[in-house]
């Protein structure tokens, strides 16, 4: 009997409806969510709108989902946002940015950009704090919210009050990590190659807003956090743009979680020690958001 077909030998379309499948099987808590769409640079964009119980004014965070710019939606990471709205006490605004290999970059960050900036500009309506605003995003989603603060910083805006980065994707070259965790720990270099391949050409991989650590100042950007996996292959380049962070003055806590894969942060129902991460997380928004 053939095994599994590896990603990298299907099609995107085909991984993409194996994902949104897989999102059913474990639901994440109830919490009020609205699906609406808002104006892009080239079109609407979907969201997902969540709200905790209470009265807002809300803290407010956009959220960016993971899946190597080429798979993921609203519909796959809706558990991780349902958890996040709860535990953080926040109105989270999950962002469907357009994909690639249909839309390459800059796609992905400009519908990203527009969608934190649409937020900011429709706090009351959304009954949020446009004062009290977050980026969160995983892997592929935290290079975007990365570089969603990047591209604030240099175009006056809007306000960003702290990133959270799980496993970013920070850079497109060879790590230690990226050699030792090249097979076997769920994501692969090969399926890295092929994610990147559908996304950018060699020369775009250079230009900050797709490789942010290659940005050459990072001071004055948001507070972060920066969570990474012992065996991931982004674990070093995730680490290294937390230390430049820091190195550029910004306050960073850099928390690496042993003996954990890439993709860990979404399996809430299967590992422990998701659980401790994604609460990692909400205590830094409570407190980051409470602060501001």
């Amino acid at each position: 009997m053939p095994g599994p077909t590896a990603l990298e030998e299907m099609s995107p379309s085909e991984v993409r409806s194996i994902m949104d499948e897989m999102a059913g099987i474990f639901p994440g808590p109830e919490v009020d969510t609205e699906d609406r769409t808002i104006p892009g640079p080239n079109g609407d964009i979907p969201v997902r709108i969540y709200r905790p119980e209470g009265d807002g004014p809300f803290p407010v965070v956009v959220f960016f989902h993971g899946g190597g710019f080429v798979i993921g939606s609203i519909t796959s990471h809706d558990a991780t946002c349902r958890s996040l709205c709860q535990k953080a006490g926040a109105v989270v605004v999950s962002v469907e940015y357009r994909l690639a290999p249909e839309y390459p970059f800059p796609a992905a960050p400009e519908d990203c950009y527009a969608a934190t900036s649409w937020v900011s500009e429709h706090a009351v309506e959304l009954g949020v704090n446009s004062s009290r605003l977050a980026v969160v995003g995983d892997s592929a989603g935290a290079n975007l919210a990365a570089v969603v603060c990047l591209m604030a910083k240099e175009r006056g805006g809007p306000p960003i009050a702290f990133q959270a980065l799980v496993y970013p994707v920070t850079d497109h070259v060879d790590t230690e990590s990226r050699t030792e965790n090249a097979e076997g720990y769920l994501l692969t270099t090969a399926a890295m190659d092929w994610f990147i391949g559908h996304y950018a050409d060699d020369e775009t991989r250079k230009n900050p807003w797709c490789a942010p650590l290659r940005a050459l100042d990072l001071s004055g950007l948001p507070p972060a956090l920066v969570i990474t996996a012992e065996f991931d292959p982004l674990r070093d380049e995730g680490e290294a743009y937390g230390q430049r962070l820091q190195d550029a003055g910004v306050p960073v806590t850099i928390s690496r979680y042993d003996g954990m894969v890439h993709g860990f942060f979404s399996m809430t129902a299967l590992v422990p020690r998701a659980v401790d991460a994604e609460d990692e997380v909400a205590k830094a928004l409570r407190l980051r958001l409470t602060a501001s």
